[in-house]
């Protein structure tokens, strides 16, 4: 009955509050060109992990896929924990251990006790100091990856992504998909695996990031204990300068009536990560809003083209994006619908599309503003997204963004600066665009063309 009594009284902090209290990133450069930043914080736990500047655009015709096939690897032995000793000694600190390649980075990192972080630091500088690439290893791993390929196929929308940078940025390394092609994963060898590993993971290369409960002191004297051996490269080289990843605006239609619902994605070319334009073309995406059947709200959603989606039954579920790379990007939208639906909700769409150009007014730009400063704050929640921002930063921008300044850039967005971005963008612009599934109604690809401006008296 006393316990029933008791009130938990917790002070509500403003939103200001909460941008001005967050910790500071330090950033400390080790000897050998290795970054090593953390943000420290009264948790209990914290994640470490590695990111790297590496992936499918740093990948030839041949080789692409290698980046796919190490992170396999990574954990599945070192030459000090051979076999599944890697693993289980990662399990007896009740750790959670994950990795994911994307087309310009790689990540491995753990989330763990705070008192276990210099034994993390260690496991994840012997995973790329030390893999062992046993071949054993690397055939049981080829085959599971050969059998991912196959499911990867029985997702449309993952599909459809991949045909949208193929045809967006054919003949270059972005069209590479990071799974990498089939022949390719038959054929790569280990010394192929081991010379993609000594190219690309140098430490001018890489960012050990933390986040929890650790001193950023002793982040640093366990780099410096354990990351000596990583390969240093002098300054010029550190990283490579990548070719000019051309836009083309042009299409790839892959047809199959057999299938009940049409995969659509039609994108425009972006700026790259860097470019202030990317904060106002946020702005323009929440606007869009996204939409999917499963959501409630109906017809009295703020999104207009969700709005119309239920009206009309236009499709199942519509997203807008803004992929960004180092030098370029994709801004467009991707939507799922039934056959007779392809039609309308590609009008509707690029209807869109050129009212944001034209006629956005302030007060959508004032909800879409709030939405990103929602989601901004949401990345304070965990450890591990506190981590996976500081490394992707550092990476993209070379030092973390605070979110003050996020919120700064958001503030001043307001509908000119939306209309004038977009029209710079959108606006009578060639789209790339990628089609899967029942599309026999999807236009032929000049009058989608004649659908990126308007003629106005």
């Amino acid at each position: 009955a006393v316990f029933l009594t008791l009130t938990r009284k917790r002070g509500a902090a403003t939103y200001a509050q909460t941008l001005q209290n967050i910790p500071e990133t330090q950033v400390t450069t080790l000897d050998n060109g290795l970054r090593v930043a953390s943000e420290e914080s009264n948790q209990p736990t914290c994640t470490v992990g590695l990111w790297i500047r590496a992936g499918s655009r740093y990948e030839d015709a041949k080789t692409n896929g290698a980046g796919f096939f190490v992170e396999h690897l990574a954990f599945k032995g070192t030459k000090k924990r051979p076999g599944s000793a890697f693993e289980k000694e990662v399990e007896s600190l009740g750790a959670h251990l994950n990795g994911y390649t994307s087309r310009e980075q790689t990540a491995f990192y753990i989330k763990a006790l705070s008192k276990d972080m210099p034994k993390v630091v260690e496991l994840l500088s012997d995973l790329v100091q030390n893999c062992a690439l046993e071949e054993s290893q690397i055939e049981k791993e080829r085959g599971v990856i050969l059998q991912e390929l196959k499911e990867m196929d029985s997702h449309l929308a993952d599909v459809t992504f991949d045909y949208l940078h193929a045809t967006a940025y054919q003949g270059t390394a972005l069209a590479h998909t990071v799974e990498g092609a089939t022949e390719n994963i038959k054929h790569l060898t280990r010394a192929d695996l081991a010379s993609y590993m000594d190219t690309h993971f140098k430490a001018p290369r890489m960012v050990l990031a933390a986040a929890g409960g650790i001193s950023h002191k002793e982040l640093v004297d366990a780099a410096k204990q354990h990351f000596t051996g990583v390969p240093f490269t002098y300054k010029e080289d550190a990283v490579p300068v990548l070719p000019r990843c051309r836009f083309t605006g042009s299409e790839i239609r892959a047809r199959d009536d057999a299938l009940p619902l049409a995969h659509i994605a039609l994108a425009v070319e972006a700026p790259g990560w860097a470019d202030p334009d990317n904060v106002v073309l946020n702005v323009a995406n929440a606007i869009i809003g996204r939409y999917d059947r499963t959501f409630g709200g109906g017809k009295n959603q703020s999104s207009r083209v969700a709005a119309l989606a239920v009206e009309h039954h236009l499709c199942h579920s519509f997203e807008p994006f803004n992929t960004s790379y180092s030098d370029t990007g994709l801004f467009g939208f991707h939507f799922v619908s039934d056959p007779l639906s392809v039609d309308d909700m590609m009008y509707c769409a690029q209807g869109e599309w050129m009212r944001l150009c034209t006629s956005t007014t302030e007060s959508e730009v004032t909800r879409a503003k709030n939405y990103l400063r929602n989601a901004m704050v949401a990345q304070l929640d965990g450890t591990t997204r506190v981590c996976e921002n500081i490394g992707s930063h550092l990476l993209h921008y070379g030092r973390r963004i605070p979110l003050e300044e996020w919120d700064a850039r958001i503030s001043a967005v307001d509908a000119r600066m939306v209309r004038d971005v977009c029209s710079k963008y959108i606006y009578d612009k060639c789209p790339a665009i990628a089609a899967v599934g029942p599309i026999e109604q999807l236009l032929d690809y000049n009058r989608l063309r004649s659908a990126m401006y308007w003629i106005r008296l």
